[in-house]
């Protein structure tokens, strides 16, 4: 049997309001999240063996846990029967940064999730399958809908169908960040500012006026991050700069393609040793 090809595409948190902190669990949050057009690629196949086969390959692919999120999707569908005996041979081209805020791993097992479910092989209702998608991983059920979504204090996801043409200049040091960690270390709380369906939360000025509020206890245990921003945000027609996630990459947001390019080959000249891309939002 050939295998299928998926792309398994990258998120980022335009913005991220810590609204309560939970005692020895990740915060109540608010976020508006977007996707790029950069992605890991996913080669998936029905086996004949019986056992699951997951191998990652790739530039990120170092030091992925053996209970990663695609293995424990499957374990899930297994324990309920779902993939009624099927074993599948899945290899996963890790192009996305692992601990970069981008969600590679969350969204690999919701587009793993998401074939299954188009080709039939799993028939679920939607409230069950994001009840699945919840049990693998906070950020996993992003993935099933890759659109502009805001994410409320109560952890619904909101899907706004208006595309927001932004590029990006996506940078990471040679480091990652520890979710865990900087929830542990972040003070911030928010007020919720995502509850009028209404507003246009996705418009030019909004995200400009937003922040990440992990970033702050991101800096304190990483500081470089914090004169990398310093230097992003010191980039001619910038249009804001903002950690993603827990980070930690720091997105450059820009209204040309141009410009984006440009920062690119400053940033390069500045920082030779980090990695670095253009993307655009999709």
């Amino acid at each position: 049997m050939k295998f299928c090809k998926i792309k398994s595409y990258a998120k980022l948190n335009l913005s991220l309001n810590v609204i309560k902190k939970i005692p020895k669990k990740l915060h109540a949050i608010e976020s508006l999240v977007t996707f790029i057009n950069f992605y890991d690629l996913i080669y998936i196949r029905e086996t004949r063996a019986s056992k699951h086969k997951i191998k990652f390959l790739g530039k990120f692919s170092k030091n992925i846990k053996k209970n990663n999120t695609v293995n424990k999707l499957l374990n899930l569908l297994d324990k309920k029967n779902l993939l009624k005996g099927k074993k599948f041979e899945i290899k996963i081209i890790k192009n996305i940064p692992q601990k970069s805020g981008m969600g590679g791993g969350s969204m690999n097992a919701s587009s793993v999730a998401k074939f299954f479910l188009t080709r039939k092989i799993i028939n679920l209702s939607k409230k069950n399958i994001n009840n699945i998608m919840k049990s693998v991983g906070s950020d996993v059920p992003l993935g099933m809908n890759l659109k502009n979504t805001i994410i409320s204090k109560t952890g619904k996801l909101t899907i706004k169908e208006k595309k927001i043409g932004l590029y990006t200049l996506i940078v990471k040091p040679n480091f990652g960040c520890s979710t865990e960690a900087v929830y542990l270390k972040t003070k911030i709380q928010s007020k919720p500012r995502y509850n009028n369906p209404k507003a246009n939360f996705f418009s030019i000025k909004n995200i400009i006026n937003s922040n990440n509020d992990l970033e702050k206890a991101a800096f304190k245990l990483n500081p470089k991050l914090k004169n990398i921003k310093l230097f992003l945000s010191s980039l001619p027609n910038a249009m804001c700069v903002r950690m993603t996630g827990s980070g930690s990459c720091m997105i450059v947001y820009y209204q040309s393609k141009k410009n984006a390019l440009k920062g690119l080959g400053l940033f390069k000249k500045k920082y030779k040793n980090y990695w670095c891309i253009v993307s655009k939002t999709i």
